[in-house]
C-alpha cells in the first residue's frame, strides 16, 4: 500500500484553490467591434477635428463568474494614420506629410502595465501605461480611461482622452497656404473602443 505523506496531503488544498480560482476567474480575449478616434486641435484661424473608425484593437481581461473585471493584462491597438479624415483634403494631405505616413503608416499602442479599479455598477477606472508610436517615434505614455462591462453580451467599452504635443513625437505642426495658416502644437485624442469576446 502506497504511503501517504504530509507533503502529499499539502498538495490537495493547493489543487483545490487553484481549481476554484481557474473556474471563477478566467482570462478572456476581447476583439474591438467599434473603434472611434477623434483628433482635435487648434489653428491660427479655427479649431479642427479629424476622425477615424477603422483601426483594430485587442484586449485581455480577467473576468470572474459574476461578471466582475479584476485586471487587464494585454491591450494593443493599431490605427492606420491615413484613416484620419477631416472635412478638408488639403489638411488631410498636410497631416499625412507631417506624420510621414509613407514610412510610418500606423499609429500603435502596446500596453506594458495596467490597474483596474471598480467604480460600481460594472464601471471601472483603467490606469494604463504603454508604448505609443506616432510617426516612427515610440515613447512610454499613460492612458487613463473609464470602462464599462456589460454582462448581457459580454462586451467591454473603454472611453478616454489623451492630451499631448505633436512635437513630443517629433511631428512638426502642419501649415497650409505657404505657412499663412498654422496648426497649434497641442492636440487631444479622444477614443471610444467597444470590445466583444
Amino acid at each position: 500500500m502506497k504511503k501517504i505523506t504530509l507533503k502529499s496531503l499539502a498538495i490537495i488544498p493547493a489543487m483545490f484553490f487553484t481549481t476554484c480560482f481557474t473556474t471563477l476567474s478566467a482570462q478572456s480575449v476581447f476583439q474591438s467591434q467599434v473603434m472611434n478616434i477623434s483628433l482635435t486641435g487648434t489653428s491660427s484661424i479655427h479649431d479642427w477635428e479629424m476622425k477615424a473608425a477603422n483601426g483594430k484593437s485587442e484586449a485581455t481581461f480577467v473576468v470572474d463568474a459574476n461578471g466582475n473585471v479584476s485586471s487587464l493584462s494585454r491591450l494593443s491597438f493599431t490605427l492606420p494614420a491615413k484613416s484620419l479624415k477631416s472635412k478638408h483634403t488639403m489638411m488631410d494631405n498636410n497631416t499625412y506629410k507631417a506624420l510621414n505616413t509613407s514610412k510610418n503608416p500606423n499609429i500603435i499602442f502596446v500596453l506594458t502595465s495596467a490597474t483596474v479599479s471598480p467604480k460600481g455598477a460594472n464601471n471601472y477606472l483603467l490606469n494604463c501605461v504603454g508604448k505609443l508610436t506616432i510617426a516612427g517615434t515610440t515613447k512610454e505614455t499613460d492612458l487613463v480611461a473609464t470602462g464599462k462591462y456589460n454582462p448581457a453580451d459580454k462586451s467591454f467599452t473603454i472611453n478616454g482622452v489623451k492630451k499631448m504635443k505633436m512635437t513630443d513625437y517629433n511631428v512638426k505642426p502642419p501649415t497650409v497656404m505657404m505657412g499663412t495658416i498654422k496648426t497649434g502644437n497641442d492636440i487631444s485624442i479622444a477614443y471610444n473602443l467597444k470590445f466583444i469576446k
